[in-house]
């Protein structure tokens, strides 16, 4: 069993509770805007991290971190990218893909809004964690985090960290 932790959209932004719920987790997984080299060099110096660049990143960010990751874990299919869209209203960059070659889970961020929710025609689960930073329109700073365990997806659980 694999402990996730997901989050997006720091906009340079990490704090304590941040850190406390990394600590719990197996692995952190960013999905864009991260912002800074230091939110990444944080997270790395306490727990593994699988992370992709967002919009608002420099070529630093961009150089260590690509625009999507695809692998395997826990027998879980995972796709990570920050511009995704949402079921069914995918955007260009990943409709095709996501038709032809569907992850069991896709995870974006990008709209700092929290979205989980079933792709019932291509079986897909599409998590967006809402923004964990302080920078946009969201009133409240949210992540999730869930387990992975021989393919199953489970204890899904909202994290709010307050308003920003």
């Amino acid at each position: 069993m694999t402990k996730i932790l997901l989050l997006s959209d720091t906009h340079s932004y990490i704090d304590d509770r941040i850190l406390h719920y990394i600590q719990e987790a197996d692995q952190i997984w960013h999905a864009g805007d991260i912002g800074d080299n230091a939110v990444t060099d944080k997270i790395k110096a306490l727990k593994p991290l699988i992370a992709v660049y967002g919009n608002i990143d420099n070529h630093t960010i961009r150089k260590e971190f690509p625009l999507h990751q695809r692998f395997t874990c826990e027998g879980v299919s995972v796709w990570i990218t920050h511009i995704g869209g949402y079921p069914p209203k995918y955007n260009s960059n990943t409709r095709d893909e996501i038709k032809s070659n569907p992850p069991k889970l896709f995870i974006c961020g990008h709209s700092h809004i929290l979205k989980v929710m079933m792709d019932k025609n291509n079986g897909v689960l599409h998590m967006n964690p809402g923004a964990a930073g302080k920078h946009g329109f969201h009133k409240t700073r949210t992540m999730l985090r869930f387990t992975i365990d021989s393919g199953k997806i489970d204890n899904l659980e909202v994290i709010e960290l307050g308003a920003k």
